[in-house]
């Protein structure tokens, strides 16, 4: 009885070192699982980092070229007011120069036609 006792607890050592062995080898295996998850995780989110910091270079650069674009645009909007004002104040003097030869030639028709009957009064 002694024997096969110590055979048989002998027998459940082995079975419970085995086990041991076998988890060991698990959790070893789960280990390297975890750690390739989390540098694959990793390298994802470098390769994230750079594609975002690429867009946002290009976003920057497109963003100096509206400011630029927009400078201009202020600068050729100022010209083109002056060119308004300038033009309007021409347009003025034509139109008094027109207003002058109008009322000139109605005048002079007036002087013209020599009937300054009536007129003599206001005189």
């Amino acid at each position: 009885m002694g024997s096969s006792g110590g055979a048989s607890s002998g027998s459940e050592h082995d079975r419970e070192v085995k086990r041991k062995r076998r988890r060991m080898q698990s959790n070893r295996e789960s280990a390297r699982r975890s750690r390739l998850r989390k540098q694959k995780h990793l390298d994802d989110l470098t390769e994230q980092v750079s594609r975002l910091r690429n867009h946002n270079h290009e976003i920057v650069a497109s963003l100096n070229v509206a400011a630029n674009l927009c400078v201009s645009l202020e600068a050729e909007n100022s010209i083109l007011r002056a060119q308004i004002a300038e033009l309007t104040r021409r347009l003025q003097s034509l139109n008094d120069i027109v207003m002058f030869i109008n009322s000139t030639e109605v005048f002079e028709t007036f002087l013209d036609v020599g009937d300054f009957n009536g007129f003599e009064d206001m005189f």
